[in-house]
């Protein structure tokens, strides 16, 4: 039962990923890297402009974009990018629903929403506040930080307490 939710947790992770290389395709933000894991590189290829990589510890996965062509697209498009992992993780959540596989990633979509430093549900909320300010504000964006790590440990925490 283990190695289902394990390598239902790293499937889920890739898709996950998969999900925001797709969108910014779409979206034509370039991205230079994919990667699965964390630490030493164990195999990688290129393909279509991407560096893909396999890392030696399965925790984790990312897709390196051109932040800076992200931030040149309209809004709407740069929460596309942003929300396309948790919208495919969703999607195989309810294709999958009631399997290991489902519940994983209905899990990797809640916690990605929250605003928690450098999840999805963060990088929405930066690019919507600096678009709803016009601009960066070092206070608000620290404010918004602190207090949805803040409210997202507390959730997680609570969350936690009332299933014990």
């Amino acid at each position: 039962m283990l190695i289902s939710y394990l390598l239902s947790f790293i499937v889920a992770m890739l898709i996950h990923e998969l999900g925001h290389l797709a969108a910014a395709r779409v979206c034509r933000v370039p991205a230079t890297e994919f990667g699965l894991g964390w630490g030493r590189r164990l195999i990688g290829f290129h393909f279509g402009g991407v560096e893909y990589k396999l890392h030696a510890l399965p925790v984790g996965a990312y897709v390196r974009l051109d932040i800076v062509e992200l931030q040149r697209r309209p809004l709407s498009r740069q929460v596309l990018v942003l929300l396309a992992g948790i919208i495919v993780n969703l999607v195989a959540a309810a294709l999958t629903l009631g399997t290991p596989f489902g519940t994983v990633n209905l899990l990797l979509a809640a916690t990605n929403l929250l605003p928690l430093y450098q999840q999805d549900g963060w990088k929405c909320g930066m690019v919507m506040l600096r678009a709803l300010l016009r601009r960066k504000s070092a206070v608000v964006e620290w404010t918004f930080t602190i207090a949805g790590s803040g409210m997202s440990i507390a959730l997680i925490a609570f969350q936690a307490l009332r299933h014990q």
